[in-house]
Protein backbone atom coordinates (compact mmCIF):
# COMPACT_ATOMS: atom_id res chain seq x y z
CA UNK A 1 0.00 0.00 0.00
CA UNK A 2 3.02 2.26 -0.24
CA UNK A 3 1.69 4.51 -3.01
CA UNK A 4 -1.62 4.93 -1.19
CA UNK A 5 -0.25 5.36 2.33
CA UNK A 6 -1.36 8.97 2.71
CA UNK A 7 -4.98 8.17 1.85
CA UNK A 8 -5.05 5.09 4.07
CA UNK A 9 -3.56 7.00 7.01
CA UNK A 10 -6.15 9.76 6.67
CA UNK A 11 -8.96 7.20 6.67
CA UNK A 12 -7.54 5.46 9.73
CA UNK A 13 -7.25 8.76 11.61
CA UNK A 14 -10.82 9.71 10.71
CA UNK A 15 -12.05 6.36 12.00
CA UNK A 16 -10.08 6.80 15.24
CA UNK A 17 -8.03 3.65 14.69
CA UNK A 18 -4.63 5.39 14.88
CA UNK A 19 -3.35 8.68 16.27
CA UNK A 20 -0.97 11.25 14.80
CA UNK A 21 1.66 10.30 17.39
CA UNK A 22 1.48 6.64 16.39
CA UNK A 23 1.88 7.58 12.72
CA UNK A 24 4.91 9.79 13.46
CA UNK A 25 6.48 7.08 15.58
CA UNK A 26 6.05 4.56 12.75
CA UNK A 27 7.41 7.08 10.23
CA UNK A 28 10.63 7.59 12.22
CA UNK A 29 11.24 3.87 12.66
CA UNK A 30 10.72 3.00 8.99
CA UNK A 31 13.34 3.20 6.20
CA UNK A 32 13.19 6.23 3.91
CA UNK A 33 11.00 4.54 1.32
CA UNK A 34 9.21 2.10 3.60
CA UNK A 35 5.45 1.84 4.04
CA UNK A 36 4.17 3.53 7.20
CA UNK A 37 1.00 1.42 7.06
CA UNK A 38 3.10 -1.76 7.03
CA UNK A 39 5.05 -0.35 9.97
CA UNK A 40 1.84 0.16 11.96
CA UNK A 41 0.82 -3.42 11.21
CA UNK A 42 4.22 -4.91 12.11
CA UNK A 43 4.31 -3.06 15.45
CA UNK A 44 0.81 -4.33 16.30
CA UNK A 45 -0.65 -0.82 16.42
CA UNK A 46 -3.41 -1.99 14.10
CA UNK A 47 -4.41 -5.28 12.46
CA UNK A 48 -4.44 -5.64 8.68
CA UNK A 49 -7.98 -7.02 8.92
CA UNK A 50 -9.16 -3.76 10.53
CA UNK A 51 -7.59 -1.72 7.74
CA UNK A 52 -9.22 -3.87 5.06
CA UNK A 53 -12.58 -3.68 6.82
CA UNK A 54 -12.51 0.14 6.97
CA UNK A 55 -11.39 0.51 3.33
CA UNK A 56 -13.98 -1.99 2.15
CA UNK A 57 -16.67 0.04 3.91
CA UNK A 58 -15.42 3.27 2.27
CA UNK A 59 -15.69 1.70 -1.17
CA UNK A 60 -19.06 0.06 -0.48
CA UNK A 61 -17.60 -3.45 -0.61
CA UNK A 62 -18.30 -6.43 1.62
CA UNK A 63 -15.54 -7.95 3.76
CA UNK A 64 -15.59 -11.77 3.68
CA UNK A 65 -13.57 -14.71 4.94
CA UNK A 66 -12.52 -17.43 2.51
CA UNK A 67 -11.99 -19.90 5.38
CA UNK A 68 -14.15 -22.95 4.63
CA UNK A 69 -16.22 -20.85 2.20
CA UNK A 70 -17.95 -23.17 -0.28
CA UNK A 71 -17.20 -22.00 -3.83
CA UNK A 72 -19.17 -23.44 -6.71
CA UNK A 73 -17.12 -25.11 -9.49
CA UNK A 74 -18.82 -22.92 -12.11
CA UNK A 75 -17.29 -19.82 -10.46
CA UNK A 76 -13.77 -21.28 -10.56
CA UNK A 77 -14.28 -22.43 -14.16
CA UNK A 78 -15.38 -18.94 -15.20
CA UNK A 79 -11.99 -17.39 -14.38
CA UNK A 80 -8.93 -18.94 -16.08
CA UNK A 81 -6.01 -19.80 -13.82
CA UNK A 82 -3.64 -17.32 -15.51
CA UNK A 83 -6.15 -14.48 -14.94
CA UNK A 84 -6.76 -15.44 -11.31
CA UNK A 85 -3.06 -15.61 -10.51
CA UNK A 86 -2.12 -12.50 -12.47
CA UNK A 87 -4.67 -10.29 -10.70
CA UNK A 88 -4.49 -12.19 -7.36
CA UNK A 89 -8.25 -12.69 -7.19
CA UNK A 90 -10.51 -15.61 -6.27
CA UNK A 91 -13.96 -15.99 -7.86
CA UNK A 92 -16.55 -16.43 -5.12
CA UNK A 93 -19.79 -16.95 -7.08
CA UNK A 94 -21.26 -16.69 -10.56
CA UNK A 95 -24.86 -15.82 -11.43
CA UNK A 96 -25.76 -15.36 -15.07
CA UNK A 97 -23.34 -12.70 -16.39
CA UNK A 98 -22.16 -11.52 -12.96
CA UNK A 99 -19.02 -12.87 -11.27
CA UNK A 100 -18.20 -11.93 -7.69
CA UNK A 101 -14.46 -11.93 -7.00
CA UNK A 102 -12.44 -11.50 -3.81
CA UNK A 103 -9.53 -9.04 -3.93
CA UNK A 104 -6.91 -8.34 -1.29
CA UNK A 105 -6.73 -4.54 -1.65
CA UNK A 106 -9.88 -2.39 -2.01
CA UNK A 107 -7.74 0.44 -3.43
CA UNK A 108 -6.95 -1.52 -6.58
CA UNK A 109 -10.13 -0.44 -8.36
CA UNK A 110 -8.39 -0.81 -11.71
CA UNK A 111 -8.29 -4.58 -11.14
CA UNK A 112 -12.08 -4.84 -11.33
CA UNK A 113 -12.17 -2.73 -14.52
CA UNK A 114 -9.49 -4.92 -16.11
CA UNK A 115 -11.40 -8.06 -15.19
CA UNK A 116 -14.57 -6.72 -16.81
CA UNK A 117 -12.61 -6.23 -20.02
CA UNK A 118 -10.74 -9.56 -19.89
CA UNK A 119 -13.68 -11.76 -18.85
CA UNK A 120 -16.32 -9.93 -20.89
CA UNK A 121 -18.84 -9.91 -18.04
CA UNK A 122 -19.99 -7.88 -15.04
CA UNK A 123 -17.67 -8.00 -12.03
CA UNK A 124 -18.56 -7.37 -8.39
CA UNK A 125 -15.77 -7.06 -5.84
CA UNK A 126 -15.58 -8.21 -2.24
CA UNK A 127 -12.56 -7.97 0.06
CA UNK A 128 -10.63 -10.83 1.69
CA UNK A 129 -7.30 -11.05 3.49
CA UNK A 130 -4.36 -11.46 1.07
CA UNK A 131 -3.16 -14.54 2.99
CA UNK A 132 -6.56 -16.19 2.50
CA UNK A 133 -6.47 -15.38 -1.22
CA UNK A 134 -3.03 -17.02 -1.56
CA UNK A 135 -4.21 -20.21 0.12
CA UNK A 136 -7.43 -20.25 -1.94
CA UNK A 137 -5.50 -19.82 -5.20
CA UNK A 138 -3.31 -22.80 -4.34
CA UNK A 139 -6.38 -24.78 -3.35
CA UNK A 140 -8.61 -24.14 -6.36
CA UNK A 141 -6.16 -23.58 -9.24
CA UNK A 142 -3.49 -25.71 -10.77
CA UNK A 143 -1.79 -25.70 -14.16
CA UNK A 144 0.35 -28.27 -15.88
CA UNK A 145 3.19 -25.75 -15.89
CA UNK A 146 3.07 -25.36 -12.13
CA UNK A 147 3.02 -29.13 -11.67
CA UNK A 148 6.13 -29.41 -13.81
CA UNK A 149 7.78 -26.59 -11.84
CA UNK A 150 7.05 -28.37 -8.55
CA UNK A 151 8.44 -31.61 -9.98
CA UNK A 152 11.65 -29.84 -11.00
CA UNK A 153 11.97 -28.35 -7.51
CA UNK A 154 11.64 -31.76 -5.84
CA UNK A 155 15.13 -32.58 -4.60
CA UNK A 156 16.56 -35.93 -5.64
CA UNK A 157 16.12 -38.38 -2.77
CA UNK A 158 13.43 -36.37 -0.97
CA UNK A 159 11.15 -39.41 -1.27
CA UNK A 160 13.11 -42.67 -1.54
CA UNK A 161 11.55 -46.09 -2.03
CA UNK A 162 12.70 -48.39 0.77
CA UNK A 163 10.77 -51.59 0.02
CA UNK A 164 7.81 -52.78 -2.00
CA UNK A 165 8.49 -56.48 -2.26
CA UNK A 166 9.97 -56.05 -5.75
CA UNK A 167 13.70 -56.54 -6.09
CA UNK A 168 13.79 -54.89 -9.52
CA UNK A 169 12.52 -51.60 -8.13
CA UNK A 170 15.61 -51.03 -6.05
CA UNK A 171 17.72 -50.87 -9.16
CA UNK A 172 15.13 -49.15 -11.38
CA UNK A 173 17.33 -50.32 -14.28
CA UNK A 174 14.42 -50.58 -16.67
CA UNK A 175 13.32 -46.98 -16.14
CA UNK A 176 13.32 -44.97 -19.35
CA UNK A 177 13.72 -41.22 -19.69
CA UNK A 178 9.96 -40.83 -20.29
CA UNK A 179 9.22 -42.55 -16.94
CA UNK A 180 11.21 -40.09 -14.83
CA UNK A 181 8.59 -37.28 -14.68
CA UNK A 182 5.89 -39.75 -13.56
CA UNK A 183 8.18 -41.21 -10.88
CA UNK A 184 8.95 -37.72 -9.61
CA UNK A 185 5.26 -36.72 -9.74
CA UNK A 186 4.21 -39.69 -7.58
CA UNK A 187 7.02 -38.82 -5.19
CA UNK A 188 5.74 -35.23 -5.10
CA UNK A 189 2.20 -36.39 -4.24
CA UNK A 190 3.56 -38.49 -1.36
CA UNK A 191 5.85 -35.71 -0.14
CA UNK A 192 3.09 -33.08 -0.15
CA UNK A 193 0.83 -35.45 1.78
CA UNK A 194 3.53 -35.95 4.40
CA UNK A 195 4.23 -32.21 4.59
CA UNK A 196 0.53 -31.47 5.13
CA UNK A 197 0.19 -34.13 7.89
CA UNK A 198 -2.25 -36.18 5.79
CA UNK A 199 -3.35 -39.61 6.95
CA UNK A 200 -4.64 -40.74 3.52
CA UNK A 201 -4.01 -39.96 -0.14
CA UNK A 202 -6.97 -40.41 -2.49
CA UNK A 203 -6.39 -40.66 -6.26
CA UNK A 204 -9.83 -40.55 -7.86
CA UNK A 205 -10.57 -40.78 -11.60
CA UNK A 206 -13.44 -38.48 -12.58
CA UNK A 207 -15.10 -38.23 -15.98
CA UNK A 208 -13.03 -35.25 -17.16
CA UNK A 209 -10.35 -34.87 -14.53
CA UNK A 210 -8.09 -36.78 -12.16
CA UNK A 211 -8.75 -35.67 -8.58
CA UNK A 212 -6.21 -35.83 -5.74
CA UNK A 213 -7.37 -35.40 -2.16
CA UNK A 214 -5.61 -35.58 1.20
CA UNK A 215 -7.36 -36.49 4.44
CA UNK A 216 -6.00 -34.02 7.00
CA UNK A 217 -7.23 -34.17 10.61
CA UNK A 218 -10.04 -36.46 9.48
CA UNK A 219 -11.36 -34.13 6.75
CA UNK A 220 -10.77 -34.53 3.01
CA UNK A 221 -9.17 -31.58 1.20
CA UNK A 222 -8.83 -31.40 -2.57
CA UNK A 223 -5.35 -30.35 -3.66
CA UNK A 224 -3.56 -29.51 -6.89
CA UNK A 225 -4.32 -32.31 -9.33
CA UNK A 226 -2.30 -33.60 -12.31
CA UNK A 227 -3.82 -33.44 -15.79
CA UNK A 228 -6.24 -36.21 -16.76
CA UNK A 229 -3.88 -37.54 -19.45
CA UNK A 230 -1.40 -38.65 -16.75
CA UNK A 231 -3.99 -40.70 -14.84
CA UNK A 232 -3.06 -44.14 -16.22
CA UNK A 233 0.69 -43.57 -15.83
CA UNK A 234 0.37 -42.37 -12.21
CA UNK A 235 -1.84 -45.30 -11.17
CA UNK A 236 0.48 -47.77 -12.89
CA UNK A 237 3.48 -46.31 -11.06
CA UNK A 238 1.72 -46.65 -7.68
CA UNK A 239 0.73 -50.26 -8.49
CA UNK A 240 4.33 -51.11 -9.43
CA UNK A 241 5.59 -49.61 -6.15
CA UNK A 242 2.96 -51.58 -4.18
CA UNK A 243 3.80 -54.87 -5.95
CA UNK A 244 0.36 -55.14 -7.56
CA UNK A 245 -0.56 -56.62 -10.94
CA UNK A 246 -0.45 -53.72 -13.38
CA UNK A 247 -2.53 -55.41 -16.06
CA UNK A 248 -5.32 -56.40 -13.63
CA UNK A 249 -7.84 -53.56 -13.54
CA UNK A 250 -11.08 -55.49 -13.01
CA UNK A 251 -10.78 -56.48 -9.35
CA UNK A 252 -9.69 -54.69 -6.16
CA UNK A 253 -6.06 -55.12 -5.07
CA UNK A 254 -4.11 -54.41 -1.89
CA UNK A 255 -0.43 -53.67 -1.49
CA UNK A 256 2.17 -51.96 0.63
CA UNK A 257 4.94 -49.43 0.02
CA UNK A 258 7.76 -48.38 2.34
CA UNK A 259 9.27 -44.97 1.63
CA UNK A 260 11.77 -42.68 3.31
CA UNK A 261 10.67 -39.04 3.26
CA UNK A 262 13.52 -36.76 4.32
CA UNK A 263 14.87 -39.33 6.72
CA UNK A 264 11.50 -40.40 8.10
CA UNK A 265 10.25 -43.91 7.31
CA UNK A 266 6.59 -44.21 6.29
CA UNK A 267 4.50 -47.26 5.47
CA UNK A 268 1.82 -46.78 2.82
CA UNK A 269 -1.05 -49.28 2.72
CA UNK A 270 -2.39 -49.16 -0.82
CA UNK A 271 -5.87 -50.17 -1.98
CA UNK A 272 -7.27 -50.04 -5.53
CA UNK A 273 -10.92 -50.39 -6.56
CA UNK A 274 -12.19 -50.36 -10.17
CA UNK A 275 -14.65 -47.53 -10.92
CA UNK A 276 -16.46 -46.29 -13.99
CA UNK A 277 -13.63 -43.95 -15.03
CA UNK A 278 -10.59 -45.95 -13.95
CA UNK A 279 -9.08 -47.36 -10.76
CA UNK A 280 -9.55 -45.41 -7.56
CA UNK A 281 -6.45 -45.59 -5.36
CA UNK A 282 -6.20 -44.88 -1.62
CA UNK A 283 -2.85 -44.81 0.15
CA UNK A 284 -3.05 -44.83 3.95
CA UNK A 285 0.04 -43.27 5.51
CA UNK A 286 1.39 -45.00 8.62
CA UNK A 287 4.12 -43.03 10.39
CA UNK A 288 6.31 -45.28 12.53
CA UNK A 289 7.31 -42.40 14.78
CA UNK A 290 3.72 -42.19 16.01
CA UNK A 291 4.40 -45.42 17.90
CA UNK A 292 6.13 -43.31 20.53
CA UNK A 293 2.76 -41.86 21.53
CA UNK A 294 2.32 -41.80 25.28
CA UNK A 295 -1.09 -42.09 26.87
CA UNK A 296 -1.31 -38.31 27.55
CA UNK A 297 -0.83 -37.65 23.80
CA UNK A 298 -4.05 -39.58 23.10
CA UNK A 299 -6.06 -36.83 24.77
CA UNK A 300 -6.75 -38.23 28.23
CA UNK A 301 -7.35 -35.81 31.05
CA UNK A 302 -5.70 -36.68 34.37
CA UNK A 303 -8.57 -38.67 35.94
CA UNK A 304 -9.30 -40.74 32.82
CA UNK A 305 -5.60 -41.40 32.30
CA UNK A 306 -5.28 -42.69 35.84
CA UNK A 307 -8.27 -45.02 35.32
CA UNK A 308 -7.01 -46.26 31.96
CA UNK A 309 -3.46 -46.82 33.21
CA UNK A 310 -4.85 -48.96 36.03
CA UNK A 311 -6.97 -50.98 33.58
CA UNK A 312 -4.16 -51.83 31.15
CA UNK A 313 -2.02 -52.88 34.10
CA UNK A 314 -4.44 -55.66 35.13
CA UNK A 315 -3.07 -59.24 34.94
CA UNK A 316 -6.03 -60.70 33.02
CA UNK A 317 -9.40 -59.93 31.44
CA UNK A 318 -10.54 -58.19 28.27
CA UNK A 319 -10.19 -54.46 27.58
CA UNK A 320 -12.26 -53.37 24.57
CA UNK A 321 -11.87 -50.16 22.57
CA UNK A 322 -14.94 -49.31 20.48
CA UNK A 323 -15.92 -46.77 17.87
CA UNK A 324 -16.52 -46.40 14.13
CA UNK A 325 -13.84 -46.69 11.45
CA UNK A 326 -11.36 -43.84 11.72
CA UNK A 327 -11.96 -43.10 15.40
CA UNK A 328 -8.39 -43.91 16.45
CA UNK A 329 -8.95 -47.35 17.99
CA UNK A 330 -5.80 -48.89 16.50
CA UNK A 331 -3.63 -45.96 17.61
CA UNK A 332 -4.96 -46.37 21.15
CA UNK A 333 -4.21 -50.11 21.17
CA UNK A 334 -0.65 -49.53 19.92
CA UNK A 335 -0.15 -46.88 22.61
CA UNK A 336 -1.32 -49.47 25.18
CA UNK A 337 1.12 -52.06 23.84
CA UNK A 338 3.92 -49.51 23.89
CA UNK A 339 3.10 -48.75 27.54
CA UNK A 340 3.01 -52.39 28.71
CA UNK A 341 5.90 -53.60 26.52
CA UNK A 342 8.42 -54.69 29.18
CA UNK A 343 11.21 -57.31 29.01
CA UNK A 344 9.41 -59.58 31.50
CA UNK A 345 6.21 -59.84 29.42
CA UNK A 346 5.51 -61.82 26.26
CA UNK A 347 3.14 -59.94 23.96
CA UNK A 348 1.59 -61.40 20.79
CA UNK A 349 -0.76 -59.59 18.40
CA UNK A 350 -3.09 -60.94 15.73
CA UNK A 351 -3.83 -58.26 13.12
CA UNK A 352 -5.31 -57.84 9.67
CA UNK A 353 -3.00 -56.39 8.52
CA UNK A 354 -0.05 -55.59 10.80
CA UNK A 355 -0.02 -51.80 10.57
CA UNK A 356 3.13 -51.03 12.55
CA UNK A 357 6.15 -53.23 13.29
CA UNK A 358 6.90 -52.94 17.01
CA UNK A 359 10.18 -53.96 18.59
CA UNK A 360 9.89 -56.66 21.25
CA UNK A 361 6.39 -57.76 20.20
CA UNK A 362 5.43 -60.86 18.21
CA UNK A 363 2.98 -59.82 15.50
CA UNK A 364 0.93 -62.25 13.43
CA UNK A 365 -0.55 -61.15 10.10
CA UNK A 366 -3.93 -62.79 9.40
CA UNK A 367 -4.15 -64.35 5.93
CA UNK A 368 -7.57 -65.72 5.11
CA UNK A 369 -6.39 -66.90 1.67
CA UNK A 370 -4.23 -69.62 3.25
CA UNK A 371 -6.59 -70.37 6.13
CA UNK A 372 -4.83 -68.27 8.78
CA UNK A 373 -7.90 -66.56 10.27
CA UNK A 374 -8.18 -64.72 13.59
CA UNK A 375 -9.55 -67.85 15.29
CA UNK A 376 -6.87 -70.17 13.87
CA UNK A 377 -4.08 -67.76 14.82
CA UNK A 378 -5.47 -67.28 18.32
CA UNK A 379 -5.68 -70.99 19.01
CA UNK A 380 -2.02 -71.34 18.06
CA UNK A 381 -0.60 -68.33 19.87
CA UNK A 382 -2.22 -69.28 23.18
CA UNK A 383 0.12 -72.29 23.16
CA UNK A 384 2.98 -69.78 23.06
CA UNK A 385 2.17 -68.80 26.67
CA UNK A 386 1.81 -65.03 26.17
CA UNK A 387 1.05 -62.61 29.00
CA UNK A 388 -0.75 -60.13 26.77
CA UNK A 389 -2.69 -60.72 23.54
CA UNK A 390 -3.89 -58.02 21.18
CA UNK A 391 -6.60 -58.95 18.67
CA UNK A 392 -7.05 -56.40 15.89
CA UNK A 393 -10.84 -56.83 15.90
CA UNK A 394 -13.37 -59.29 17.32
CA UNK A 395 -15.47 -60.06 14.25
CA UNK A 396 -17.25 -63.38 14.91
CA UNK A 397 -18.35 -65.87 17.55
CA UNK A 398 -15.25 -68.07 17.29
CA UNK A 399 -12.84 -65.15 17.83
CA UNK A 400 -14.98 -63.79 20.69
CA UNK A 401 -15.13 -67.23 22.34
CA UNK A 402 -11.38 -67.80 22.20
CA UNK A 403 -10.66 -64.25 23.44
CA UNK A 404 -13.04 -64.81 26.37
CA UNK A 405 -11.48 -68.15 27.26
CA UNK A 406 -7.97 -66.64 27.02
CA UNK A 407 -8.92 -63.87 29.45
CA UNK A 408 -10.29 -66.41 31.91
CA UNK A 409 -7.07 -68.46 31.85
CA UNK A 410 -4.78 -65.64 32.94
CA UNK A 411 -4.20 -63.58 29.77
CA UNK A 412 -4.78 -59.85 29.35
CA UNK A 413 -6.58 -59.31 26.02
CA UNK A 414 -6.81 -56.01 24.12
CA UNK A 415 -9.23 -55.77 21.20
CA UNK A 416 -11.68 -53.55 19.30
CA UNK A 417 -15.36 -53.66 18.37
CA UNK A 418 -17.48 -51.51 16.09
CA UNK A 419 -20.11 -50.02 18.41
CA UNK A 420 -21.24 -46.45 18.94
CA UNK A 421 -20.84 -46.36 22.72
CA UNK A 422 -19.28 -48.40 25.51
CA UNK A 423 -22.37 -50.21 26.93
CA UNK A 424 -23.37 -51.40 23.44
CA UNK A 425 -20.23 -53.54 23.32
CA UNK A 426 -21.77 -55.82 25.96
CA UNK A 427 -24.83 -56.42 23.80
CA UNK A 428 -22.61 -56.90 20.73
CA UNK A 429 -20.64 -59.73 22.38
CA UNK A 430 -23.89 -61.39 23.45
CA UNK A 431 -25.22 -61.10 19.89
CA UNK A 432 -22.10 -62.95 18.74
CA UNK A 433 -23.12 -65.87 20.95
CA UNK A 434 -20.93 -65.31 24.02
CA UNK A 435 -22.83 -66.36 27.14
CA UNK A 436 -23.75 -63.47 29.50
CA UNK A 437 -21.89 -65.03 32.44
CA UNK A 438 -18.72 -65.26 30.31
CA UNK A 439 -19.04 -61.62 29.26
CA UNK A 440 -19.57 -60.55 32.88
CA UNK A 441 -16.59 -62.58 34.08
CA UNK A 442 -14.09 -61.69 31.35
CA UNK A 443 -14.64 -58.05 30.31
CA UNK A 444 -12.87 -55.63 32.65
CA UNK A 445 -13.73 -52.39 30.85
CA UNK A 446 -14.98 -50.94 27.58
CA UNK A 447 -13.78 -47.61 26.23
CA UNK A 448 -15.60 -45.83 23.39
CA UNK A 449 -13.74 -43.05 21.62
CA UNK A 450 -13.94 -40.44 18.88
CA UNK A 451 -11.43 -38.03 17.37
CA UNK A 452 -12.01 -34.26 17.38
CA UNK A 453 -9.87 -31.62 15.71
CA UNK A 454 -7.77 -29.38 17.97
CA UNK A 455 -7.86 -25.59 17.81
CA UNK A 456 -4.87 -24.16 15.89
CA UNK A 457 -2.50 -22.57 18.40
CA UNK A 458 -1.30 -19.98 15.86
CA UNK A 459 -4.70 -18.35 15.21
CA UNK A 460 -6.65 -19.13 18.36
CA UNK A 461 -9.18 -16.48 19.32
CA UNK A 462 -12.08 -16.03 21.71
CA UNK A 463 -15.44 -17.31 20.56
CA UNK A 464 -19.00 -16.83 21.73
CA UNK A 465 -21.29 -19.87 21.24
CA UNK A 466 -23.87 -19.50 18.48
CA UNK A 467 -27.59 -19.95 19.09
CA UNK A 468 -27.49 -23.21 17.11
CA UNK A 469 -24.69 -24.62 19.27
CA UNK A 470 -26.47 -23.69 22.48
CA UNK A 471 -29.69 -25.26 21.21
CA UNK A 472 -27.89 -28.52 20.45
CA UNK A 473 -26.35 -28.50 23.91
CA UNK A 474 -29.81 -28.44 25.47
CA UNK A 475 -29.69 -28.52 29.26
CA UNK A 476 -25.91 -28.03 29.29
CA UNK A 477 -26.13 -24.66 27.51
CA UNK A 478 -26.31 -22.66 30.75
CA UNK A 479 -22.87 -23.78 31.92
CA UNK A 480 -21.24 -22.15 28.86
CA UNK A 481 -22.78 -18.73 29.41
CA UNK A 482 -19.90 -17.56 31.61
CA UNK A 483 -17.05 -19.69 30.20
CA UNK A 484 -14.50 -18.32 27.76
CA UNK A 485 -14.44 -20.51 24.62
CA UNK A 486 -11.96 -20.51 21.73
CA UNK A 487 -11.81 -21.30 18.05
CA UNK A 488 -9.25 -20.97 15.26
CA UNK A 489 -9.60 -17.94 13.02
CA UNK A 490 -7.79 -19.69 10.17
CA UNK A 491 -4.22 -19.01 9.07
CA UNK A 492 -1.55 -20.30 6.71
CA UNK A 493 -0.31 -22.74 9.38
CA UNK A 494 -3.66 -24.61 9.40
CA UNK A 495 -4.62 -24.01 5.72
CA UNK A 496 -7.38 -21.61 6.87
CA UNK A 497 -9.29 -24.38 8.68
CA UNK A 498 -8.75 -23.11 12.23
CA UNK A 499 -7.73 -26.63 13.32
CA UNK A 500 -4.40 -28.43 13.62
CA UNK A 501 -4.07 -32.03 14.81
CA UNK A 502 -6.61 -34.28 16.50
CA UNK A 503 -7.24 -35.56 20.00
CA UNK A 504 -9.46 -38.23 21.50
CA UNK A 505 -12.62 -37.94 23.56
CA UNK A 506 -13.49 -40.98 25.65
CA UNK A 507 -16.28 -42.85 27.42
CA UNK A 508 -14.92 -45.43 29.90
CA UNK A 509 -17.24 -48.11 31.28
CA UNK A 510 -15.57 -50.00 34.12
CA UNK A 511 -17.24 -53.37 34.79
CA UNK A 512 -17.74 -53.42 38.55
CA UNK A 513 -19.78 -55.89 40.63
CA UNK A 514 -23.09 -54.15 39.97
CA UNK A 515 -22.55 -53.94 36.20
CA UNK A 516 -21.53 -57.62 36.25
CA UNK A 517 -24.85 -58.56 37.88
CA UNK A 518 -26.74 -56.52 35.26
CA UNK A 519 -24.88 -58.28 32.42
CA UNK A 520 -25.50 -61.68 33.98
CA UNK A 521 -29.20 -60.76 34.24
CA UNK A 522 -29.30 -59.82 30.51
CA UNK A 523 -30.26 -56.21 31.28
CA UNK A 524 -30.57 -53.99 28.18
CA UNK A 525 -27.60 -51.80 27.19
CA UNK A 526 -29.67 -48.63 27.74
CA UNK A 527 -30.24 -49.57 31.38
CA UNK A 528 -26.57 -50.42 31.86
CA UNK A 529 -25.69 -47.04 30.36
CA UNK A 530 -28.08 -45.20 32.66
CA UNK A 531 -26.77 -46.97 35.77
CA UNK A 532 -23.13 -46.47 34.74
CA UNK A 533 -23.75 -42.74 34.37
CA UNK A 534 -25.31 -42.64 37.82
CA UNK A 535 -22.10 -44.23 39.13
CA UNK A 536 -19.91 -41.61 37.44
CA UNK A 537 -19.31 -42.68 33.84
CA UNK A 538 -18.93 -39.68 31.54
CA UNK A 539 -20.38 -39.88 28.03
CA UNK A 540 -18.38 -38.99 24.93
CA UNK A 541 -20.09 -35.61 24.75
CA UNK A 542 -19.46 -34.83 28.40
CA UNK A 543 -15.77 -35.63 28.00
CA UNK A 544 -15.69 -33.54 24.83
CA UNK A 545 -17.25 -30.57 26.62
CA UNK A 546 -14.53 -30.76 29.26
CA UNK A 547 -11.99 -30.32 26.48
CA UNK A 548 -13.98 -27.41 25.04
CA UNK A 549 -13.77 -25.71 28.45
CA UNK A 550 -9.96 -26.02 28.56
CA UNK A 551 -9.75 -24.63 25.00
CA UNK A 552 -8.32 -27.66 23.19
CA UNK A 553 -11.26 -28.06 20.79
CA UNK A 554 -14.52 -26.35 19.82
CA UNK A 555 -18.19 -26.89 20.55
CA UNK A 556 -18.80 -27.41 16.85
CA UNK A 557 -16.30 -30.29 16.72
CA UNK A 558 -17.69 -32.03 19.80
CA UNK A 559 -21.28 -31.68 18.62
CA UNK A 560 -20.31 -33.06 15.20
CA UNK A 561 -18.51 -36.08 16.68
CA UNK A 562 -21.23 -36.89 19.23
CA UNK A 563 -24.42 -36.06 17.35
CA UNK A 564 -26.08 -39.27 18.55
CA UNK A 565 -25.02 -38.73 22.14
CA UNK A 566 -27.42 -37.16 24.63
CA UNK A 567 -26.38 -35.36 27.78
Amino acid sequence: MTSNDDYVLEVLKEEGLVTTDQIESARQSMPAHGSIVDGLISTKVIEQADILRVLASRFGMEMISLVNLPIAPNAIAAVPVDVARKYRIVPVSKHDNLITVAIGDPLEVDTLDSLRYVLKCDIEGVVAAPSEISVALDRFYQTEASVETMIDQLTEGTVALVSSGRADLREESDVTESDVPIIKLVSLIIFEAYRNRASDIHLEPMEKRFRVRYRIDGVLHEVDSPPKRLQAAIISRVKIMANMKIAEKRVPQDGRIQVNVRGRELDLRVSTVPTGHGESVVMRILDKQNLALGLPKLGFLADDQETFTRLIGLPDGILLVTGPTGSGKTTTLYACLNFVNKPDRKIITVEDPVEYQMSGINQVHVREDIGLSFAVALRSILRQAPNIVMIGEIRDHETARIATEASLTGHLVFSTLHTNDAPSAIARLQDMGVKPFLVASSVRAVMAQRLVRCVCEHCREEHKPTATELKLLGAAADQFASIQLYRGRGCSKCALTGYSGRSGIFEILVINDEIQRMIFGKVAATEIRQRAREMGMRTLREDGLRKVVIGSTTLDEVLRATMGDAL
